[in-house]
């Protein structure tokens, strides 16, 4: 007796699905969001996870399943998460599941199902993508508030690129608790060019992300197996044959029995697969051969039209694979190959023409009624199809038609390789551009939009490249220029030279008085601030205003109102900055662009910096990233408002949580210019800190110690400042001087007031450092510097606590540091003022000065600063007093400290201040080491013993 070909018993798997369930039940407290679960095809990935689904369904969780086919990989974008949300709609209707997200939210969705209604008319295609991620995220986030959810993804090794981002993107970002991504991959298919592996990489490297691998089973847990499918128990030898042959994969194992009683075993393992389809009827046969040709899943009425059958005979004819469990039927009259790997030994088995003419066959009969496929799907399995059918001309409209949709659906990266084959078949095609409505140039054209907005950098610049070849500059001037703009964005992102030359050929190309010559101006202004050409600067932005004014394009005006805001901020004039950036908000708000408008916010969180207002920026900071991830700008003005917001935690000494989101900030993957921003930020905190290897690795990455060239003034600045402060801090203050006259002898140095001012400081400790062995070098670095200093305005608080640093009146630094709330400024200034007063013979004021300094340095963590002050105090011979408890505690500490007392976990306290746990757990670890205990409760023992807590 045969029994039945798939165990009802499940059998084994007990340590995994106690993982699973782990995972689950940590998700459900906020700490696991994703579980990667790798196996060889056949090993038993599928039934594993429907176990799991089903102990989920049962405690109560709603568990929503994706799976992607293998046609994904060919340009059909986001499919499990198209089929996830298919079955939301199904259950909820589109109404309710509309209802979970932010007002207008469901026509991003309408682009992946026509159930939300007319898709949004967005026009900022960079931003589009972006913002669909963030739906599915809120959407998640939704779900899970009113019951624990599970996302299955399956096969996510067949994932198209937008599925896989989005896949990265949600481990990353889905902190909620209740709810838990499961995902399914081949690791038997992972070769080393294979595009999921370095998702895996990167999600490896993601917090709340596990990985779990499913073994073969054991020769008992195969014996278990066959015992289940044959419904009695099986002799040894029986075991140990089958065993031995299938090693483990219980695919094969079910394949061998339904070899019959001698388990024999094929050649090959595509022909015990085929086993159980040979033994089924020719024409049983026939149309599995017709189905595999269309996929993994083929619906009832495509495969009658393809086959040419009635439903009866289709009926009929199907019946026995069925039966034979190789095919399995699904929702909406569908069938299913019952594992994918019998669907591709069977598509193997097809001959050349065979496989032609079946794809020929799907094409025609989609083209005839694209309801045959699920909505949204047509354009792309037209395209897949006509291009397996060999049939050039159809196979390049159809690609070019996918590619129209996958802008539409915000699937970029599904557009660059369907018009890449579109720019292959060209030649083959005679009236390709008649075809289409497009010339090969504005295929390359679409293709580097399609790039930029994908991010794809490299590919993008090769698509201008050979777009510009293809055009005469004197009969299509303005499309020209169009194209060195949009190569300039990549040569920007690729941080190489030779951009201001580009633009200024554009701009000679549009003379006229025209929008064509605006689109041109606006990027080549911004370029020539941020190189320190500020008065060609104003003029090209005067030029700009008056024909964006004239022609009423009010985008490129706000983008023209922030450039010339830039050069007011660098010139140090910060209040016309925040009223210029204002203006470009107020338009931005009024034209709904999420692009202007989280510009203008990450512009002023940056310079009410510059002006002090640190709690105002923080809170600006915040708003201006949930505004990003509103406006799908995270990876744009997004990362540039986390990395002003960590700028504002590092001056307000607020640094272990500057370096938290600083980490969470490069966990997006920015580009390079954003990431080495990110960088400079976190080396400030490490110099302080003295984590010389750390600022070392960061110097190498940025270009620092290679000598990069840099044209921007502000990165130019900002690497010489950490250079030398490196330098400085391993002791080599000649090698530091070195880098100050190269900066000096930079010929825009003079007018970047609040960057300069910071540089002068800096220079000052150089030139003091290096005066005993270097007096000559020391005496003319001064002497530039002074001629610098002579040339900048001196606006604000911050530039003028800066002045007073160079100029050498400490103690009226260290009080303009306190009133500012910068204490690692102040630390510094009263150490400065205290090696004045004993170089004085004032070793009392010294002293005095070095015990308000001290605490400052030791509440940050500042270990050179520190051991400077704690070596100049044994110099003047000042006894260092015990120090008050409650002057080592900064404010933050203190509240964390009282709701310690309170018995608060780290959770809860991270909840009541609006910060991580993990914050509060290097808070908590600060506290016990500053009052000298080892628990929490003599943590709030010392508090009450010490009076550190006022009363509520």
């Amino acid at each position: 007796m045969r029994g039945r070909s798939v165990s009802p018993v499940f059998v084994g798997r007990e340590e995994e699905l106690a993982a699973l369930s782990e995972s689950f039940d940590e998700a459900r407290k906020g700490r696991v969001t994703a579980l990667l679960l790798g196996g060889e095809a056949g090993v038993g990935k599928t039934r594993l996870v429907q176990r799991f689904a089903e102990q989920c369904q049962a405690c109560g969780a709603h568990v929503v399943f994706g799976g992607c086919v293998e046609l994904s990989t060919e340009g059909l974008a986001y499919a499990p998460f198209t089929a996830a949300l298919r079955q939301l709609v199904r259950e909820q209707g589109p109404a309710a599941v509309a209802g979970l997200l932010p007002d207008g939210a469901e026509r991003d969705l309408a682009r992946l199902l026509p159930e939300f209604g007319e898709p949004s008319g967005d026009g900022e295609t960079d931003t589009g993508r972006a913002r669909l991620f963030e739906q599915f995220l809120t959407l998640l986030e939704r779900l899970a508030a009113s019951r624990p959810t599970v996302l299955i993804i399956e096969d996510i090794h067949w994932a198209d690129r937008s599925s896989r981002d989005l896949i990265a993107f949600l481990s990353r970002n889905l902190h909620a608790p209740q709810v838990l991504i499961v995902m399914t991959y081949r690791s038997d298919d992972l070769h080393r060019q294979h595009p999921l592996r370095p998702v895996l990489a990167e999600l490896g490297r993601v917090s709340g992300v596990h990985r779990l691998d499913l073994p073969r089973l054991s020769r008992d847990e195969v014996a278990q197996q066959m015992a289940g499918i044959l419904g009695e128990v099986p002799q040894y030898a029986k075991v140990q044959k089958v065993y031995e042959r299938s090693e483990g994969i219980p695919l094969f194992v079910e394949a061998m029995l339904e070899g019959g009683e001698d388990c024999a075993f094929p050649e090959s393992m595509q022909d015990l697969i085929l086993n159980s389809v040979e033994r089924l009827p020719e024409e049983t046969q026939r149309l599995l051969r017709v189905a595999a040709a269309g996929g993994i899943r083929v619906s009832h009425k495509l495969l009658a039209a393809v086959s040419g059958l009635s439903d009866v005979e289709l009926e009929t004819a199907l019946r026995p694979a069925i039966a034979g469990n190789v095919l399995q039927i699904a929702d909406n009259r569908a069938y299913v190959f019952r594992h994918s790997l019998i669907r591709e030994a069977v598509h193997d088995e097809l001959l050349p023409g065979e496989h032609q003419r079946l794809h020929a066959r799907f094409a025609e009969e989609i083209s005839k009624d694209r309801g045959l496929v699920p909505p949204g799907r047509a354009a792309v399995e037209l395209a897949h199809h006509w291009y397996g059918a060999r049939n050039d001309t159809w196979a390049l409209i159809s690609a070019w038609e996918a590619a129209q949709k996958s802008f539409k659906a915000f699937a970029y990266t599904e557009a660059v390789p369907l018009l890449e084959r579109v720019l292959m078949l060209w030649d083959r095609v005679p009236d390709a551009a008649q075809l289409i409505g497009a010339d090969h140039t504005a295929v390359l054209e679409r293709a580097a939009e399609a790039a930029n907005a994908g991010g794809d950098v490299d590919k993008g610049a090769k698509f201008v490249k050979a777009a510009l070849s293809e055009l005469d500059e004197t009969e299509e001037p303005a499309r020209v220029a169009q194209l060195i703009v949009r190569g300039v964005g990549f040569k920007n992102s690729k941080r190489q030279m030779g951009v201001i030359e580009d633009l200024r050929h554009a701009l000679r190309l549009v003379p006229g008085d025209s929008l064509d010559r605006a689109e041109v101006v606006t990027p080549l202004s911004r370029q020539l601030m941020l190189r320190g050409e500020i008065a060609e600067a104003n003029e090209l932005i005067a030029e700009g205003l008056r024909l964006v004014r004239e022609l009423g394009d009010r985008c490129l005006e706000a983008d023209l109102l922030m450039n010339l805001a830039l050069g007011h901020s660098l010139n140090g004039e910060t209040e016309t900055t925040i009223a210029l950036n204002e203006q470009a908000l107020e338009i931005g708000v009024a034209q709904g662009s999420g692009r202007l408008i989280t510009r203008a916010i990450g512009n002023n969180v940056d310079s009410l910096m510059d002006v002090g207002r640190h709690e105002d920026a923080l809170r600006l900071a915040k708003h201006g990233w949930k505004l990003a991830k509103k406006y799908g700008r995270l990876r744009g003005s997004g990362l540039f408002i986390k990395n002003n917001w960590a700028e504002a935690l590092e001056a307000m000494g607020r640094w272990d949580e500057a370096i938290e989101i600083l980490e969470g900030a490069l966990s997006h993957g920015p580009v390079l210019r954003h990431r080495y921003a990110m960088l400079r930020t976190r080396a400030d905190i490490a110099l302080a800190r003295g984590e010389v290897q750390l600022v070392e690795g960061i110097l190498s990455e940025v270009g620092v110690l290679k000598d990069r060239p840099e044209e921007f003034v502000q990165d130019i600045i900002s690497n010489a400042r950490l250079h030398i402060g490196w330098h400085l801090v391993r002791g080599e203050p000649a090698a530091a001087l070195a880098v100050a006259e190269r900066v000096l002898a930079h010929p825009r140095q003079s007018s970047k007031a609040m960057l300069s001012w910071r540089l002068l400081a800096l220079l000052r400790v150089v030139c003091d450092a290096a005066e005993s062995t270097e007096p000559g070098r020391a005496a003319t670095v001064r002497g530039h510097a002074a001629e610098v200093a002579a040339e900048l305005s001196v606006i604000g608080p911050v530039t003028e606590a800066y002045r007073l640093t160079y100029s050498g009146d400490f103690d009226a630094a260290a009080a303009a540091w306190e009133r500012l709330g910068r204490p690692h400024n102040q630390s510094k200034a009263l150490m400065r003022a205290a090696t004045v007063a004993a170089r004085g013979g004032d070793r009392e004021g010294a002293a005095t000065r070095l015990k308000v300094a001290l605490p400052l340095a030791q509440a940050l963590r500042a270990t050179p600063l520190i051991e400077e002050i704690e070596t100049l105090s044994r110099r003047v011979g000042g006894v260092q007093p015990v120090q008050e408890a409650s002057g080592l505690l900064t404010p933050r500490e203190l509240e964390v400290l009282r709701l310690v007392t309170q018995g608060r976990t780290n959770r809860d306290i991270a909840s009541e201040l609006f910060i991580s746990a993990k914050t509060v757990s290097v808070h908590v670890s600060n506290i016990l080491a500053k009052l000298g205990v080892t628990t929490r409760g003599e943590a709030a023992a010392a508090a009450h013993r010490l009076s550190l807590l006022s009363p509520n």
